[in-house]
């Protein structure tokens, strides 16, 4: 429809400004899941932590409970296309959904699926699959406060060895990328840890609360420096080693152990 403008110049109405996606937007939101997962860089030794939160939240996001506990392994969430995260009644369901299982669940678990949920929307937001952010609103949890005591020598090498099998197990990272992480590389309040990888590129390890509630004690206060320290002296040809507090392959085919101090 025209419109006379000044002068009585026909004036032509302005197009609607569109949304224009960046690549084929994805039917689904589990395949919109591993299009992120690949398309935006998530290093394969944090894919796994990545896939397991956001299919839980595939089920808050469908507008259900998301299942806790056992039932949680190999639960798959609904169908559902990604689009209807854009729906207009979502955020209140969602925030209802995320308090109840933040309720049955520890702060540091609920912080890191919110975080890395967040994540993912902000990707599927720049691809233009989705215009906004349900998740907004929802507060991270605070952490429960430190009670933990200075501890003895043994005490500090049996929690290193600890640490570290728990480290191994949670983040299903190697141990070679385990043993070389300094302290400054962490980042605690998103559970994960920034290392190296072959070719130096810069990959993440992401860990889970056993992890994250071990981790203080061992720091104790220390900003810098390898995580998995000693304070002995390793022989010139295994300072590498021993720099980060572990024997490696003091018997084939056995777990490598702490040193003591």
């Amino acid at each position: 429809m025209t419109e006379l403008g000044s002068g009585g110049a026909l004036r032509l109405p302005r197009p609607r400004a569109r949304v224009v996606p960046l690549s084929a937007p994805s039917a689904s939101y589990a395949a919109a899941v591993e299009r992120y997962l690949t398309g935006a860089g998530i290093a394969k030794s944090s894919a796994r932590i990545y896939r397991i939160s956001l299919t839980t939240w595939g089920w808050m996001l469908a507008d259900e409970v998301a299942p806790t506990g056992p039932a949680r392994r190999g639960a798959k969430p609904p169908a559902f296309p990604v689009a209807a995260i854009d729906g207009p009644t979502l955020p209140e369901a969602l925030a209802e959904l995320a308090a109840s299982r933040a309720e049955a669940m520890d702060a540091d678990t609920v912080n890191r699926e919110l975080s890395i949920a967040r994540k993912a929307i902000g990707w599927w937001q720049r691809q233009g699959w989705i215009a906004s952010d349900p998740t907004i609103g929802i507060e991270r949890r605070p952490a429960p406060p430190d009670r933990t005591r200075a501890l003895a020598e043994n005490q500090i090498a049996a929690l290193r060895e600890k640490t570290l099998w728990k480290m191994l197990y949670e983040s299903a990272a190697r141990a070679d990328e385990v043993l070389c992480l300094n302290v400054e590389d962490l980042y605690p309040q998103d559970k994960r840890g920034k290392i190296t990888a072959k070719g130096g590129a810069t990959e993440w390890i992401h860990w889970q609360s056993g992890t994250a509630q071990l981790l203080p004690r061992l720091i104790a206060g220390r900003t810098r420096g390898p995580l998995f320290l000693t304070d002995r002296k390793a022989p010139p040809g295994h300072r590498d080693r021993r720099r980060h507090g572990v024997r490696l392959g003091h018997h084939p085919g056995q777990p490598p152990t702490t040193s003591s101090g």
